[in-house]
């Protein structure tokens, strides 16, 4: 079987401060982009259960037919129990403002943000166009209505 094609896109980034950390892939295989926090001048500080927008000091521009999906990283999630609230989070390809990320703290304990922390990733798709037709009935399948685990219930049946 032959390997799927690449996709190849251009994507552009703007600092909005020159200090500023664009996104970054940490190998050659990674499927995401870390996104870094953009907190020069203070730390915030996020209390169990709580969530902030966090910003990242750029903005970007994608192609048509792209988007940015915003997820969490792993070991944020590991380590510190913060994750993304909205994961992922959808940056559309007309979208120009300032990236930012939405943390929640699921730990116990209040966890600091800092400059500069690795709060995220960012993973870029390309979309297909989807014209909506409304139609009176849909195909059979064998799973049919069924929903919400019922294709691993055996007892389903």
């Amino acid at each position: 079987m032959p390997p799927n094609p690449v996709v190849r896109t251009n994507v552009k980034f703007r600092k909005l401060k020159p200090d500023a950390t664009l996104p970054k892939a940490m190998t050659e295989g990674s499927a995401g982009m870390d996104l870094y926090a953009y907190l020069p001048d203070h730390l915030i500080h996020l209390e169990p259960g709580a969530w902030k927008l966090i910003p990242c000091g750029f903005a970007m521009a994608m192609e048509p037919g792209f988007e940015a999906q915003v997820r969490p990283r792993s070991g944020m999630a590991k380590k510190k129990g913060v994750t993304v609230l909205n994961s992922p989070g959808t940056i559309d390809a007309d979208y120009r403002g300032q990236v930012g990320v939405i943390l929640i703290n699921h730990s116990g304990q209040k966890v600091t943000i800092t400059h500069q922390d690795r709060i995220a990733q960012m993973v870029i798709n390309s979309l297909p166009r989807v014209s909506v037709q409304e139609v009176d009935a849909l195909d059979d399948t064998e799973r049919g209505e069924g929903g919400f685990g019922s294709t691993g219930d055996a007892r389903a049946s």
